[in-house]
């Protein structure tokens, strides 16, 4: 942990020496009323857009009004072969091969296509086992897959629970839980990183403690994706899928990315739903042929892909491809270290972060459970120029971002949070 000091000058200085500082230029930061930017710390709902995101969408809005169909395959990047340029470092952001890695449909969209093949109940072993504190959609959908499958779904799903007074889920508890019912569980379905509380999960660690009972394991890394290092192939987890408008920046409601391990990539015997972009490429265009499904992620494609949002993920991949993730992640630590810091410095028995404090076992959102609070503070800090998340009961997310917040941003929150609490 570096020696972090709690004055405007340290603030100012770290900023000075960040190697990355140039990248918030490329973002477009909101603004006040006055012109003045505000303190964006919500990058763990909607990542700001790069300032490049409009010419690579232009690109393509160009090449549909002079090429017409023709930009399928006369495009500057060809529309037929467009969710490749995705591949690569996509791959390299989440830890997979690109044989790994797909862009495809939105988030619950993609797990459900995940689950039609990876949950796979019988009689005896049909309950799912999530975090009992997960993202609502993540328990919605497994909730309509045992429903779907005939099972109820209060008695087929298993949750994960945090020990009374605490609000990080225990691995001891998942242990004791699979030692008791692991015969009856088909699959293991965790965020990878807790939306309301930051803590990030052991994905190895759960996956081969599921595997050794015979349970399938599937991750939503919508919070992680672009944050941690997920190292999604060597956790050896089954699945796992993301969104890419939160750290990926890719714009409101934009695709999703889907993960399925390469030991899974040439089964033809996995149960699927599938469409003509899952076919072999070489013959999909003659189409009168019997399926002939592609090896990898990409054979769990359905439709050609949306050019548009797909562009927008390519300028915002550029990006990180430029700053290099290795790089992301150290400054994200550094950054996420020094608003701790700054937290506790305040000493205020009002305010607690409920986040791992183990920078290993968190990214850079901290979740800020502040006492006697309602959502007035949230409307406080709005007023203050700050914009954070808001998690009912009593739970402030806040995430600087490496790519585009500052030292100073911190700092800044922090002195005004303490004047609002004041």
């Amino acid at each position: 942990m570096p020696n972090y000091t709690s004055g405007l000058d340290f603030a100012q200085q770290l900023d000075q020496n960040d190697p990355l500082k140039h990248f918030r230029s490329q973002f477009h930061i909101p603004k006040d009323n006055q012109g003045n930017e505000l303190i964006y710390m919500t990058g763990n709902s909607l990542g700001l857009q790069p300032k490049i995101t409009k010419e690579y969408i232009d690109e393509e809005l160009e090449d549909w009004a002079t090429l017409g169909v023709e930009g399928h395959t006369e495009g500057r990047h060809p529309w037929l072969h467009y969710h490749e340029f995705l591949t690569n470092t996509m791959a390299e952001i989440v830890g997979a091969k690109p044989l790994e890695v797909v862009v495809m449909n939105s988030l619950t969209a993609n797990l459900h296509f995940m689950m039609v093949s990876f949950y796979q109940p019988t009689a005896k072993r049909y309950k799912i086992l999530i975090e009992a504190d997960a993202f609502p959609s993540d328990k919605y959908a497994v909730e309509s897959q045992l429903r779907h499958h005939g099972f109820d779904d209060k008695e087929g799903l298993i949750l994960w629970k945090a020990r009374d007074g605490e609000e990080l889920a225990n691995y001891e508890d998942l242990e004791a839980i699979l030692k008791e019912q692991g015969d009856e569980i088909a699959l293991i379905m965790i965020g990878g990183v807790n939306y309301y509380t930051g803590q990030f999960f052991d994905l190895k660690r759960i996956t081969e403690l599921g595997h050794s009972y015979g349970c399938t394991v599937g991750f939503d890394c919508a919070h992680g994706a672009g944050n941690v290092q997920l190292n999604l192939h060597d956790s050896g987890a089954d699945f796992a899928v993301w969104c890419t408008y939160k750290y990926l920046n890719s714009g409101p409601g934009s695709l999703s990315g889907a993960f399925v391990h390469e030991r899974h990539a040439h089964r033809k015997d996995l149960n699927r739903f599938t469409g003509w972009w899952s076919h072999n490429k070489e013959t999909r265009f003659k189409m009168r042929d019997e399926f002939d499904q592609l090896p990898g992620a990409e054979g769990w494609q359905l439709s050609n892909p949306p050019i548009l949002s797909m562009a927008a993920i390519r300028a915002s991949l550029d990006v990180f491809k430029t700053a290099g993730f290795d790089n992301l992640c150290k400054k994200s630590k550094q950054l996420t270290g020094y608003f701790e810091f700054l937290l506790n410095e305040l000493n205020n028995d009002h305010i607690k972060i409920i986040t791992p404090k183990d920078p290993e076992q968190r990214g850079c959102q901290l979740s800020i459970q502040v006492k006697n609070a309602d959502k007035s503070l949230h409307t406080k800090l709005f007023e203050a120029g700050i914009i954070t998340d808001w998690r009912e009961p009593d739970v402030i997310r806040c995430a600087p971002v490496p790519l585009y917040n500052s030292y100073m941003d911190v700092f800044q929150f922090v002195n005004r949070l303490k004047t609002i609490l004041n």
